[in-house]
C-alpha cells in the first residue's frame, strides 16, 4: 500500500497540511545522539520503564526527585551498586517504590557499559544503528536490557530523538486494517512486517520514520 493513502486520511482528520505538520515529532541529527551522555540514556530508559502501566503524569511530576534519588543515573556507579542500595530505594518516598522496576537500573547500566566498551558511548552506538533496522535494535534492547520489551524501548528511542516508529494502539490498528501486520507487533515476525512497510514508505516519501509513524496513527479514530 502506498503511503499517500494514509497521508490523505491524516490530512482530512487533522484539518490540513499546516495542522498535520505541527503535530509531528522532532527528530535530532544523528551526530547529536552521540553527544548525549550515557547517564541521560539510563535516565530516559528508567523513566519509560516506570511509566509503563502507570500514570505518566505522576512519573513526570516526580522525575526531579528520581534524578536526586538515583544520583544522576551514572551507569558506571549503578552497574555495580550493592543490593542494599536498591532495597533502600524501595523505601524512598521521593520515587515510585516499585522494587522490580528499581532493579532494572543496574541491569540496564550494565548493558550501557558493555556497549561503551565496544562503541565508546551509548550515544555513538545509537547514532550508528540505522533506522531501516529498528526491528534489530528493539530486539537487541529486549535481549540485553531489562524491561525494554514491548513499547518501553520504542518510547525511549523517541524521547532521545532517535528516528523510529512507535507501535501504539492506533498504529497497530491501522497496519492491521491495511493487512500489513498479521502477527503480534512485538514478535520477530510482526517487527519484520512493520519494518518492511516503514522502509518502503521512507524510500517512497523521504519522510523520517517517526513522522511516518505519527501520520499512520492519525488515520484511526481516538
Amino acid at each position: 500500500m502506498q503511503f499517500s493513502t494514509f497521508y490523505d486520511q491524516a490530512l482530512i482528520r487533522k484539518g490540513g497540511e499546516a495542522a498535520l505538520q505541527s503535530l509531528l515529532p522532532y527528530v535530532v541529527e544523528k551526530s547529536h545522539l552521540a553527544e548525549i551522555s550515557d547517564d541521560r540514556y539510563l535516565s530516559e530508559m528508567t523513566r519509560c520503564i516506570f511509566k509503563a502501566g502507570f500514570v505518566w503524569r505522576v512519573i513526570e511530576n516526580k522525575w526531579a526527585d528520581f534524578e536526586e534519588a538515583f544520583k544522576g543515573f551514572v551507569p558506571a556507579y549503578w552497574q555495580q551498586v550493592p543490593p542494599e542500595v536498591l532495597e533502600e530505594l524501595a523505601k524512598d518516598e521521593r520515587i515510585v517504590r516499585n522494587l522490580q522496576k528499581i532493579r532494572t537500573v543496574p541491569e540496564n547500566a550494565r548493558m550501557i557499559m558493555d556497549v561503551v566498551k565496544d562503541h565508546g558511548s551509548f550515544g555513538r552506538f545509537l547514532a550508528d544503528w540505522p533506522s531501516i533496522d529498528q526491528a534489530g535494535l528493539l530486539l537487541y534492547l529486549k535481549r540485553n536490557g531489562c524491561r525494554l520489551g514491548g513499547k518501553s524501548a520504542q518510547y525511549f528511542l523517541r524521547r532521545v530523538g532517535w528516528d523510529g516508529f512507535i507501535l501504539s494502539r492506533d498504529v497497530v490498528t491501522a497496519l492491521t486494517r491495511a493487512e500489513i501486520l498479521d502477527a503480534a507487533p512485538t514478535s520477530q515476525k510482526g517487527l519484520k512486517q512493520v519494518q518492511a512497510a516503514f522502509n518502503q514508505w521512507h524510500e517512497e516519501t523521504g519522510l523520517p520514520f517517526s513522522h511516518l509513524s505519527r501520520i499512520v496513527s492519525f488515520t484511526v479514530d481516538n
